[in-house]
């Protein structure tokens, strides 16, 4: 039979479905064998054969010929777990039905009434173990079947694993087969690595891609911050009920961070053969940061006869997590954070030769995991900051920042990246690994400098600050958090470094910015947080920054005297509307970028994103911990401290999909994009707005910790004019020189204990993380479009317009 002949057969079948009046019988395999007999069909065949609409058509009119289309595929894929496929046609059917139900389930998860149809019982399904199949208490539902066949076949000998068997006899028996002895990569917890079989990777990429699919019952759901309803097909899948879960998650970790996209490093290499192995990995680190889910209740179950029963009042708990959280031996977390950080670094990768190395492309993916990695095993995040190797993820994590910027289809991958580096730099180690010289030089468009990755650090942030896009404003109170927890162990930043900080502490403390909005002035108080740290704590070796604040002195002063009558207040407001562009007047060294850098640009119109839901604030997103004098930390109780905005006071305007909602009581209430919108409108046109009074402004400028600042000022400034004076001095070496071997013992208020702001999880960022997670697996997903054009509930998805952008500089 031609290609041509076997797809119109196909075709036929499809039709048939949806034209026939009566049920097909489920006894009828002359008519079912025709969507899976045929041995030419890809994926890409199967959806452009089976259109939506006509998915869709069957679902309304036809319900029960869907119903057994779906029972039929997942019966024969349970046979071919059984009987381990051993003919070529055997394993076509698989991936054949493998491909059809990948189709269809978006179809059925998008209806509320079909949801509960895989959680069903089939008649004749029983549970392993029981003998009497015509037992119904003891038949599984049809997603159990599904899953545990799928578990199965990912370790089916010489079609997804290699044979250990050779001879005439070697057809493996599925059921005594210990599958740790196949698992697909060396790596944490096996040293052998298996011959590289492309057909094999294959074959579990079609399989992985149909559990992603089988996972992706989520995506149909609305936003909800109740921890305790959980996803049944992860909970089941990663239960005691699938016996291969240890090989599966050992499987997945150790292809993923054993994968090196640069091969034997022959330019070009990729543009002469397919890298089959790129496809698996890429379904592997979304199945992994799919099912690396807290569990904290009982599955949510649509109705279903089944599940009618009483259940268990807690969930049964999810291997994968617990498996993550066990890994303890320095070797496998060695092997795990060089893996991440060789294909973090992977698209940073600069050759002579152009595009002559493959880059790859699910870096968000790769973050989201290793979040997940330092979230659930603090023995890793502990070993991340053990050695500099933490600056291998830190290097490219600033590089995405700085790249993606100006780009509102990435707002999200801004958030990822600045939430890893607010959780590491809880740690006191960050801190201190950050000065370490930097020298390797990536191509970014930020100024030249000769520095410390404190110094980069501090560059990136700057930049995303003065040259990001509008929405990326929630961020700011998060970025100058990290900078606040490592600034007691930055010993020397660079002269651009600092020359930064106080042109951020010139923008955000011009009296118009601090009464535009009622959380402003808590970038002044983190600010001079840091200023104070690096004076108390690391004075000697930080004259650059000593003498960028002499020479700004003025703004101090401004601060100190800022007028707090109604009349002021209202000048420069007005003073806003006319010039919007404050942040813009840099005060450094903007005009040579790194060499072989690209400035970041905007997305291109029509890009597909999707939209988040808002963030908690940063006082919700951590928690101050302050530093005793033998190192460790205590956690300070929560108090109304300057940088906390009292609820009364707090903004009433709407929030963007990514706005912090800070200062706000509803902590548990996140919107979508479009109802934030809705909110915005509403608040605009309402009567009812924040406004700054005299009595706000003197609350919180009372509190401004500015004696450290000013006692440095009243003591260096006096010795660096009369110095300039008695020597004639205008060269900056020579004052810098005098300013490194000063000293102001004795001469400063005592120190101020370090306080640390910690990230500490909660019910907002693990929806959060969960929406920004599938928005990423949906986006990713394209060949084939696995759920495009489904009724998609748990975020927005939506095309970027034509350029409209309006950058941060005009808000400030």
């Amino acid at each position: 039979m031609g290609t041509t002949d076997s797809k119109l057969n196909f075709r036929k079948a499809v039709i048939q479905l949806t034209t026939k009046t009566q049920p097909v019988e489920a006894t009828d395999d002359a008519f079912w064998d025709q969507f899976w007999a045929d041995t030419t069909t890809t994926v890409q065949d199967v959806f452009a054969l089976v259109p939506a609409a006509e998915i869709r058509a069957v679902r309304e009119e036809s319900p029960s010929n869907l119903a057994t289309l779906c029972y039929k595929a997942v019966e024969r894929l349970v046979q071919g777990a059984e009987s381990g496929c051993p003919t070529e046609r055997e394993k076509q059917v698989i991936l054949n039905c493998t491909r059809i139900l990948t189709r269809i389930l978006p179809y059925i998860f998008e209806d509320q009434d079909w949801r509960g149809f895989f959680w069903s019982t089939v008649p004749g399904a029983g549970r392993a173990g029981t003998d009497d199949l015509d037992d119904d208490d003891g038949a599984r539902p049809l997603a159990e079947s599904l899953l545990l066949a799928i578990a199965d076949l990912l370790f089916c000998p010489d079609f997804t694993v290699h044979s250990h068997k050779r001879g005439p006899d070697s057809v493996e028996n599925m059921q005594s087969i210990d599958s740790c002895e196949y698992i697909w990569e060396a790596g944490v917890g096996f040293a052998q690595s298996p011959p590289l079989n492309y057909i094999h990777d294959l074959n579990r990429t079609e399989l992985l891609r149909l559990l992603l699919t089988c996972f992706s019952e989520a995506m149909y759901l609305p936003p909800s911050t109740d921890n305790s309803v959980l996803n049944p097909w992860v909970t089941f899948f990663c239960s005691t009920e699938n016996r291969h879960a240890l090989p599966l998650f050992t499987s997945l970790l150790n292809v993923v961070c054993a994968y090196d996209p640069v091969g034997y490093g022959i330019p070009y290499n990729h543009l002469l053969f397919s890298d089959y192995r790129e496809q698996l990995v890429e379904q592997a680190v979304q199945i992994l940061i799919v099912t690396l889910e807290h569990d904290g209740g009982v599955p949510y179950r649509p109705p279903s006869p089944s599940s009618m029963e009483e259940q268990e009042t807690t969930g049964p708990e999810n291997l994968f997590v617990n498996y993550l959280s066990r890994i303890h031996r320095e070797e496998d977390f060695d092997f795990v954070l060089k893996g991440v950080a060789r294909l973090l670094t992977n698209p940073l990768t600069q050759t002579y030769l152009p595009n002559s190395t493959k880059k790859i492309q699910f870096h968000q993916e790769l973050l989201v995991l290793f979040w997940k990695l330092c979230d659930f095993n603090k023995k890793f995040l502990f070993f991340v900051l053990k050695s500099s190797d933490v600056l291998d993820i830190l290097v490219p994590i600033l590089y995405y920042l700085n790249d993606a910027r100006a780009d509102q289809s990435r707002v999200g991958l801004m958030h990822i990246g600045v939430f890893i580096l607010l959780l590491l730099s809880g740690e006191r180690n960050f801190g201190v690994r950050l000065n370490k010289p930097y020298s390797i030089h990536v191509p970014m468009d930020i100024p030249v400098f000769t520095g410390t990755h404190a110094d980069l650090l501090i560059v990136v942030f700057h930049k995303i600050i003065t040259t990001g896009h509008q929405r990326l404003q929630p961020l700011f109170d998060c970025l100058l958090t990290i900078v606040v927890n490592v600034s007691p162990y930055l010993k020397s930043l660079s002269m651009v470094a600092a020359n930064k900080l106080l042109h951020l502490l010139e923008a955000f403390s011009t009296s118009w910015y601090l009464f535009s909005a009622a959380q402003n002035h808590h970038l002044v108080f983190f600010l001079l947080e840091a200023f104070n740290n690096i004076i108390q704590y690391q004075f000697d070796g930080n004259c650059n920054l000593v003498y960028a604040i002499i020479r700004k002195r003025n703004v101090f002063h401004q601060l100190a005297n800022l007028p707090s009558d109604s009349a002021s207040i209202q000048k420069a407001l007005q003073r806003k509307r006319k010039s919007p562009d404050v942040i813009s007047r840099t005060s450094s060294q903007e005009t040579v970028s790194m060499e072989g850098s690209h400035p970041a640009v905007p997305a291109e119109p029509g890009t597909l994103k999707t939209s988040l839901i808002a963030m908690p604030g940063i006082d919700k997103l951590t928690e101050k911990s302050q530093v005793s004098e033998d190192g460790t930390m205590v956690s300070v109780p929560k108090t109304d401290s300057p940088d906390t905005v009292p609820s009364d006071q707090s903004a009433v305007t709407g929030t963007s999909d990514t706005e912090s909602n800070s200062g706000r009581d509803n902590e548990d209430v996140f919107y979508t994009e479009a109802e934030m919108e809705r909110r915005r409108l509403s608040s605009a046109s309402s009567t009812s707005f924040w406004a700054p009074t005299p009595e706000w402004v003197l609350s919180w400028k009372c509190k401004l910790p500015l004696q450290t600042i000013m006692r440095l000022l009243q003591v260096l400034v006096p010795q660096v004019e009369k110095i300039c004076i008695d020597k004639g001095l205008t060269d900056e070496s020579e004052i810098l020189k005098f300013l490194q071997h000063g000293t102001l013992v004795g001469l400063l208020p005592v120190p101020h204990p370090i306080l640390i702001r910690k990230y500490q999880a909660n019910a907002g960022t693990a929806m959060w993380f969960r929406t920004y997670m599938w928005g990423v697996v949906y986006l990713r997903n394209v060949d084939p479009p696995i759920w495009y054009d489904t009724d998609v509930r748990l975020f927005e998805i939506q095309r970027i317009p034509q350029d409209r952008r309006m950058s941060v500089k005009a808000l400030i």
